[in-house]
């Protein structure tokens, strides 16, 4: 059986990337709002895929730009956004569209990281980890 990390890694980098996007953006982020935007984005597609309204969600700012990043990223890979690349054009191939529910379990795994590393090595932990691996 194939594990999860290796059946959705590129979805997994993906929403890592716009974490860390963000991070760099902001010296003073720290793995609290990281956690927070992931949260908030689970919320938010669980009510879309129960069927209920959209939380109304009120985000500190730094937590609201890194939410609106990994939204961004997630849109794209559900199938529902374009991203262009560095040259204003959009990717070559473009990825199969993933489901909510496979959204929602990428989410709690980056979660579950998030509050691993974050546990393990301080306010920036999680950072520290993934860094090394989006770049």
């Amino acid at each position: 059986m194939e594990k999860f990390e290796d059946k959705y890694l590129d979805v997994l980098h993906n929403i890592e990337t716009a974490l860390v996007h963000t991070y760099d953006k902001h010296a003073e982020m720290t793995d609290w709002e990281a956690r927070d935007a992931v949260k908030a984005l689970m919320r938010t597609y669980k009510a879309e895929r129960d069927g209920r309204a959209e939380p109304n969600l009120n985000l500190k700012p730094l937590t609201q730009e890194a939410y609106t990043n990994v939204k961004m990223l997630c849109d794209w890979r559900l199938g529902r956004a374009t991203i262009l690349t560095e040259d204003g054009k959009p990717p070559a191939e473009l990825p199969l569209p993933k489901t909510l529910d496979e959204m929602i379990a990428c989410l709690q795994r980056v979660l579950r990281s998030i509050e691993m590393w974050q546990k393990e090595f301080g306010r920036r932990g999680y950072y520290d980890f993934v860094n090394g691996f989006v770049r």
